[in-house]
């Protein structure tokens, strides 16, 4: 068994992967930098109870991380539990995607699963959105390579700093609206932040079409990419397990 995490800003992701790349189970937790070691494994072990499942079982890791204070602890825990350190996304694993950026090392693990997850599903171009603490476009060209992308604030960062600089307007909860045209506070706030971040995502699809000049697929991952995409006129394909799945296909890549 392979066992996937993801340390992201908000919450840490991890997914179960029985031989076949069957996946046999996806959590989350909230992201704690200050976490020691030992509350990982404890957190970790406690997930594989919930599910079920054997942490005997599982025959090597693979992790993916933009959170760096939390790096150290969470390849320790991993170490601790599997008796070998985790393969880690970065420099130097083979991943098949050619990054055409200027400093490649500024490339989140988390970017580049989802590129080659989408490379695996999709035909190139491809855009891949990635809607969590931060909203993460990539474009990928037709000779499958990643030339780069747009990083935007996420939906519930915009939320936030609506409701803390604005003495009037509330914190609410990331809602589909009722309607467009909202008939109180809150429903004119839940209109604007998923009308205006899906409008958001239709423009900028249709620049990168417009400048690739050709057809593109596009998939969308995150945690609020559900919400969103339903209201969004181009064609999207929600992928829940995108960057799991590019995980697995990264450790297949260098084990």
């Amino acid at each position: 068994m392979l066992l996937a995490v993801d340390v992201g800003n908000s919450t840490t992701s991890m997914g179960l992967f029985e031989e076949g790349r069957q996946l046999m189970f996806a959590s989350s937790l909230n992201t704690d930098s200050r976490k020691t070691a030992d509350q990982i494994c404890m957190d970790l072990l406690n997930i594989f109870q919930l599910y079920h499942c054997d942490f005997s079982r599982v025959t090597g890791a693979i992790l993916c991380s933009v959170v760096p204070p939390l790096n150290f602890m969470m390849e320790k825990a991993l170490t601790r539990l599997l008796g070998k350190p985790p393969m880690v996304v970065g420099p130097g694993v083979k991943t098949g995607l050619n990054i055409r950026l200027a400093i490649q090392t500024q490339v989140g693990g988390d970017i580049v699963a989802n590129a080659v997850a989408a490379l695996e599903k999709f035909d190139p171009p491809i855009i891949t959105v990635d809607m969590g603490t931060a909203t993460t476009i990539g474009v990928i060209d037709r000779g499958r390579n990643y030339e780069g992308g747009l990083l935007l604030p996420g939906v519930n960062v915009s939320l936030d700093a609506l409701s803390q600089r604005a003495a009037q307007l509330p914190d609410i909860s990331l809602q589909p609206p009722k309607s467009l045209i909202g008939k109180t506070t809150e429903e004119c706030m839940r209109s604007g932040i998923i009308y205006g971040t899906a409008s958001m995502i239709d423009g900028i699809i249709d620049r990168i079409r417009e400048e690739l000049r050709s057809p593109v697929s596009v998939v969308a991952t995150g945690g609020n990419a559900a919400v969103i995409i339903k209201h969004c006129h181009n064609p999207i394909v929600y992928d829940k397990y995108l960057l799991m799945e590019g995980l697995w296909t990264i450790y297949q890549k260098n084990k």
